[in-house]
């Protein structure tokens, strides 16, 4: 396995910042925003932290339709079980043109698009998306049935919240 390269830091200091520390990256460098009044110190423990966030990011932007197909296989073998059969999807897949939902579940051809907005996401808010996409196709309707399948998962009504605040923060109306 080759060893993972440090990439080239540039360290920008200002002193409007007073306590923020951002970062991004510009080509091939990472450039790590700190306050002046920072020590080198502080600057050491900023540049790797930030190095490990966006290292961080980047592993959940490259989430490929191959991830979230094991990831749903999980997610049945621990929720839904006794409907392995019958939740098993024909395929799971990230897209980019969902705008008025998180994910969405066709149950005549087993087909489960997941929206690429999530990709950012905790992975317990996409455990829950994915499940509840699953369980669309063990129930179609939103009925007290597919609720209590989907109840199973322990952070669900955090999850809900969660995509709650993510949509009133950008002013969007999702479907249910």
């Amino acid at each position: 396995m080759a060893a993972t390269r440090k990439p080239v830091v540039e360290v920008r200091r200002s002193q409007r910042r007073r306590r923020t520390v951002s970062a991004y990256r510009d080509g091939e460098r990472v450039v790590v925003l700190i306050p002046d009044q920072f020590s080198r110190a502080e600057e050491t423990e900023w540049v790797d932290k930030m190095l490990a966030r966006l290292a961080a990011r980047e592993h959940r932007l490259s989430r490929s339709d191959a991830e979230l197909q094991a990831r749903s296989q999980r997610l049945i073998a621990q929720y839904l079980a006794e409907f392995a059969r019958t939740a098993q999807p024909a395929s799971v897949r990230w897209v980019t043109n969902q705008n008025g939902r998180w994910g969405s579940c066709t149950p005549a051809d087993r087909s489960i698009r997941i929206s690429h907005r999530i990709q950012e996401m905790p992975d317990w808010v996409i455990d829950y998306v994915l499940l509840h996409e699953l369980a669309h196709l063990v129930v179609p309707s939103h009925n007290a049935r597919f609720w209590a399948l989907v109840g199973r998962y322990s952070k669900t009504e955090r999850a809900r919240g969660y995509l709650e605040g993510v949509a009133a923060t950008a002013g969007v109306v999702l479907a249910d």
